[in-house]
């Protein structure tokens, strides 16, 4: 078996995460069980590119037991947990290419050792998998039966490609699935993001003026979290009707320009280039906290502040400080890439569940439906969708009413009013 991990023998350790995830992820583990029953996925080879975490490795762990071969590679190089790829390896026989802090060399050489599975089935937080299958490694298409992307970069990277008509295979979108960025990125970007930023930096705060770039689902949640810590939260944004949004809510809504001057802590959740650029990166005070919960490391302009800066201190494990030519000190926590999963261990597995739950079936589908499928972004089927919203709630000890035949008719009705 092929795999490239830091050192095998941390399997032990790895293999009681795992086990402390799968605890905390019913869901997946009903979906693993039916899956063991049933094969739904035998004879399937699933490429997965994803962040090497303990709630990714039951993921693996479900496909393979429905029968797939399944490989894993990092979709972050800082994210990968070294003891829970050790472990994928050696007790579960998934083969892992991933190395926490691996250069940009070694991460793209893991996805192409991926990829050198022949794939039918892709599986993507990001869209670095398929990018790669569509510009580098095109042989590969004619294999690949559909593929699934998870969060919202890679979502605007594959309708960028359908637009173009470019997208080769059909690929489920499982971020716009109502199970999985209504709490994955809500509450779970929202408190390990947080997480991450205290981990990194250990300051209070209660009193701080922390400015969240973007007020999207994964916005929304870290300003929640934010707030409810005593922070006092400012909101950049540039969607009128967000910005509308942040205001009732309770937040102040700024200018960037007007928070750069006030503003004690900097975080960009929007998928977009250079939000944390120049227009704040030259008028900030001094010692500031600046940080990235966006997939990729482009939201802050890291670029501006190599050329402005005299030189850069590891002053903390996860937080570098450039002191600027000005004297000013801005502190970067994780390299300016996902803050939540670089300094921290990423979102707690009660939500990964139904995100990863979401993964599981969607590879299902497509396994089992991809020749009705056009070459586009589809969204997670609706009965997919309810049924692990319906499953989640049982598994909390849930019940929650249903319909009257009466009431089913009042609301399909249009002759019933004053």
């Amino acid at each position: 078996m092929n795999y490239d991990v830091k050192d095998i023998n941390l399997s032990v350790k790895g293999n009681k995460k795992i086990q402390w995830a799968a605890d905390d992820m019913p869901v997946l583990m009903k979906i693993t069980k039916d899956f063991e029953n049933e094969k739904p996925l035998k004879g399937a080879v699933v490429s997965a590119c994803l962040h090497v975490t303990s709630e990714t490795a039951n993921l693996m762990i479900a496909l393979k037991a429905g029968g797939a071969d399944v490989c894993l590679c990092a979709s972050n190089p800082l994210s990968t947990q070294d003891d829970v790829a050790a472990s994928l390896v050696k007790d579960y026989g998934i083969e892992v290419f991933a190395i926490k802090g691996e250069d940009n060399k070694t991460y793209y050489r893991h996805i192409n050792s991926a990829l050198d599975k022949k794939p039918c089935i892709s599986m993507d937080d990001g869209a670095d998998l398929i990018s790669t299958i569509h510009s580098k490694r095109r042989e590969l298409i004619k294999n690949v039966l559909g593929g699934t992307e998870e969060t919202t970069t890679g979502v605007i990277r594959l309708k960028s490609m359908e637009i173009n008509r470019v997208l080769e295979y059909p690929i489920i979108a499982v971020n716009e699935a109502k199970t999985k960025h209504f709490f994955d990125n809500r509450y779970g970007t929202g408190q390990s993001t947080i997480d991450g930023i205290l981990r990194a930096t250990n300051i209070l705060l209660a009193g701080k003026k922390f400015v969240v770039v973007g007020y999207g689902w994964c916005g929304k949640g870290v300003a929640m979290r934010a707030k409810g810590m005593g922070a006092n939260v400012i909101i950049l944004e540039v969607d009128p009707f967000k910005a509308i949004e942040a205001k009732m809510d309770g937040f102040e809504v700024m200018h960037s320009s007007e928070a750069a001057e006030i503003g004690e802590i900097f975080l960009s959740v929007t998928g977009n280039i250079n939000v944390i650029g120049e227009n704040i990166l030259s008028k900030c005070k001094d010692n500031v906290i600046v940080a990235n919960s966006g997939h990729f490391d482009a939201e802050i302009d890291l670029n501006y502040l190599k050329k402005n800066s005299k030189t850069v201190v590891e002053i903390r494990p996860f937080v570098k400080q450039y002191i600027m030519n000005d004297g000013r000190r801005i502190n970067v926590l994780a390299d300016g890439r996902l803050v939540n999963l670089g300094s921290a261990e990423g979102h707690p597995a009660s939500v990964m569940d139904m995100s990863f739950a979401n993964q599981a079936l969607s590879v299902k589908y497509l396994y089992q439906n991809s020749s009705s499928l056009e070459k586009k972004v589809y969204a997670v089927p609706e009965d997919i969708d309810r049924s692990i919203a319906e499953l989640k709630l049982k598994t909390m000890g849930i019940n929650i009413d249903t319909l009257t035949n009466e009431q089913k008719e009042y609301l399909s009705s249009w002759e019933s009013g004053t």
